[in-house]
């Protein structure tokens, strides 16, 4: 594709010694934009978390330049490799095997050692799996006001697992997690059985591919969607409706709260939250949002 006539891709310079960090499509080749598609033929190098996997992607636009494999596992050596190409004036590229770098992907620590190298970081924004379902979403982000968290991988470890799942109970906000086909079943099943039976959930399973599914429905009718699911292959994302506070915790709350601004002028919210979950033995990240809900009325305090 000729990109040299499209003069609104000039509107932001593309100065050298910097890294470019692409999104590309989560699944769908027509989602790359035509912006990335510039850069992309017009750095001098681009390092890919898999060339294998990002091959395809570069041969299908036409784009043939030096590629360096660069994932979680040799992040920090090829982080250094980008830098000295960097020092020669060189423009630098940096993408994932699918979507926007360092969400869930490598990314982040080879942009902390480039900015600390002094050079600079150009995002180049595009495909995101969370905007993606967010936008498809509907009741799911109602009850939470467009507030999220997004937690990345659902954890396999036990104790991880616990300290997340009480995450997701607990929070007001919708709780956005990816996780594998070879788990997605459990995880499933366990949210059906821990959950408030009408919490909302959104089953995102291959999002802009050609099979891709968008499911909502509520935490009780989560088992009799597994049994009658024709596939659960393919890479998913969940997002969870935030907790909503019923009568009887709306004076409870607003309880706490005024212990929070009585102590929100003297103390900082890791205190106010320490004095909170000792007196009133509440748990400490309970205490903590409280504090802050505090802070937030109090900013000056």
């Amino acid at each position: 594709m000729d990109l040299s006539n499209l003069d609104f891709l000039k509107q932001q310079d593309m100065p050298s010694g910097a890294l470019y960090m692409v999104a590309t499509p989560i699944g769908n080749m027509g989602d790359i934009t035509l912006r990335a598609l510039h850069i992309l033929n017009s750095v001098d190098g681009i390092a890919c978390e898999d060339t294998r996997h990002s091959g395809p992607l570069l041969q299908y636009f036409g784009i043939h330049k030096k590629c360096l494999a660069l994932h979680e596992h040799n992040e920090i050596t090829g982080a250094q490799t980008i830098i000295e190409r960097l020092s020669q004036n060189e423009r630098w590229a940096y993408i994932s095997d699918a979507g926007t770098p360092g969400i869930s992907d490598p990314g982040a620590r080879l942009v902390n050692a480039v900015q600390k190298a002094g050079f600079r970081i150009i995002p180049v924004p595009g495909a995101s799996a969370i905007s993606t379902a967010i936008s498809a979403s509907g009741t799911v982000m109602l009850p939470s006001e467009g507030r999220f968290q997004f937690l990345g991988f659902w954890p396999n470890k036990a104790k991880e697992r616990d300290a997340f799942l009480q995450e997701l109970q607990t929070s007001p906000k919708t709780t956005i997690f990816f996780e594998s086909p070879h788990h997605i079943q459990a995880t499933l099943a366990l949210l059906g059985k821990q959950l408030e039976s009408d919490r909302q959930i959104l089953i995102g399973r291959e999002l802009t591919k050609k099979f891709e599914q968008l499911v909502s429905l509520k935490a009780a009718d989560i088992a009799q969607w597994l049994e009658k699911a024709e596939s659960l292959r393919g890479e998913f994302i969940i997002l969870v409706a935030g907790r909503q506070a019923n009568g009887s915790e709306a004076p409870e709350h607003a309880s706490l709260l005024l212990w929070a601004n009585a102590l929100s002028p003297y103390l900082a919210s890791k205190e106010i939250a320490a004095v909170l979950a000792q007196v009133l033995g509440m748990s400490k990240k309970e205490a903590y949002q409280v504090a802050l809900a505090a802070k937030e009325q109090n900013p000056k305090k």
